[in-house]
């Protein structure tokens, strides 16, 4: 007869198996592949599947427990979607379309950290592999774009895309290696090639993670001391110098005869400000602003502060509404804005508190080069509500429960 201990071992070992197979999916389908195999829809099925299990998972459990914050998070996307629903903020499918999007990056943190997924010395060896084929073929198309015009909108449809493809690889090599400072030098060498891409946004990533891995990759240089504050704000500094131009643009100065993307983001970062304060206190609802559910039907949000004659944010043509993200808070209002930065908050501290603990730097610096990707990305892209940040998301979620994981292992040694 199998004991509940064995049972929940079986449990476990099931989760472990089929996870493993919708991160690799994620991954391969989701970030590296995305363009070239056109399903769009990949991380909306793969964040269907998670949560299927994440439910399987629960019900499977004895005491069918749910993390607290998820609770909660379903609760403001709740109150979100019958707030728009009230105001009638877009035609219903957009506000169904929007919350389904808006909530998918949350829905990945929380169910894989609650699942707490592990992977065996063989998986990790198969993502270290892969990640570094994929990257000699990465290296390849980089060195490419040197000789051969716009091969990168060609392959990968956009060089950001590669530049993230980059990121993705380098972040899957170095959670795969054992954190050596072999495997340190090669995630650094790995993530340069993304250099190629030419992306402002990439050379500040490049010095955040630089940064993070040669000086603060060591548990000596985490903690709080005047020196360490000291070398943070350097690092802070460095990258709002190697990304002023797109800072400048953005939230600073006219833009002149910058191209239309650009114009058309400083317009919905500009609209931003005015519909947080017009949209008191909960903003202007689901599927208004600079969201891709706002183009579906196209919403009046744009009409009304005399947006939709820009290039790019008109109803002919709206391909870059949903060009950037933290515009989009806006459709949450300064409530939304608050609980968005105290998310974040409950990250940082929940890694940093698992780091005090287990000492293990590897993984808290995992974490930050994450979390300094999305921060750095979501300037210029939506990549928090896009295929690239629920793979970046789960990734975040698999890292911070194997924090828990080795925090609770301490804890009953000692």
């Amino acid at each position: 007869m199998i004991t509940e201990k064995g049972k929940i071992e079986q449990l476990q070992k099931f989760v472990n198996i089929h996870f493993f197979e919708l991160f690799v999916a994620s991954w391969i389908l989701g970030v590296i592949f995305y363009t070239i195999v056109g399903f769009e829809a990949i991380d909306e099925l793969c964040a269907g599947m998670l949560f299927l299990l994440f439910i399987f998972y629960v019900f499977k459990t004895p005491e069918w427990r749910i993390n607290k914050m998820l609770l909660f998070i379903l609760f403001v996307f709740s109150f979100y979607l019958f707030y728009s629903i009230q105001i009638k903020s877009n035609t219903i499918k957009c506000i169904f379309m929007d919350f389904i999007i808006q909530l998918k990056p949350y829905l990945a943190f929380f169910c894989v950290y609650h699942i707490a997924p592990k992977f065996t010395g063989w998986q990790r060896k198969l993502l270290k592999d892969l990640s570094l084929l994929i990257w000699f073929c990465l290296c390849f198309l980089g060195v490419s774009q040197l000789f051969v015009r716009d091969i990168l909108v060609t392959v990968m449809g956009h060089p950001t895309v590669f530049a993230a493809t980059v990121v993705s690889v380098s972040l899957v090599y170095l959670y795969s290696s054992n954190y050596t400072m072999k495997d340190k030098v090669i995630f650094i060498i790995m993530l340069s090639v993304g250099l190629l891409s030419g992306r402002a946004k990439f050379y500040g990533f490049f010095a955040c993670a630089f940064v993070l891995v040669s000086y603060f990759g060591t548990a000596k240089n985490l903690k709080l001391n005047l020196k360490n504050i000291v070398a943070f704000v350097g690092m802070f500094v460095v990258v709002l110098l190697v990304a002023w131009q797109k800072i400048e643009i953005y939230f600073i100065q006219n833009l002149g005869d910058e191209s239309t993307d650009s114009l058309a983001r400083f317009a919905l970062y500009a609209t931003s400000f005015k519909i947080f304060g017009d949209y008191m206190p909960f903003g202007c609802g689901l599927g208004t602003f600079a969201t891709h559910a706002s183009r579906v039907d196209y919403s009046p949000i744009y009409g009304e502060y005399g947006i939709d004659y820009i290039w790019g944010l008109s109803k002919s043509y709206s391909a870059f509404i949903a060009d950037t993200y933290y515009p989009s808070l806006a459709e949450f209002g300064v409530v939304g804005l608050i609980l968005f930065v105290l998310f974040w908050f409950y990250i940082i501290k929940k890694a940093f508190s698992f780091f005090v603990k287990t000492n293990d730097t590897r993984l808290i610096i995992m974490s930050l080069l994450i979390i300094g990707f999305l921060a750095i990305e979501n300037v210029a892209d939506a990549t928090f509500t896009s295929n690239r940040g629920f793979f970046m998301m789960i990734f975040l979620g698999l890292i911070l429960s194997e924090q828990n994981v080795l925090d609770n292992r301490v804890q009953l040694k000692s």
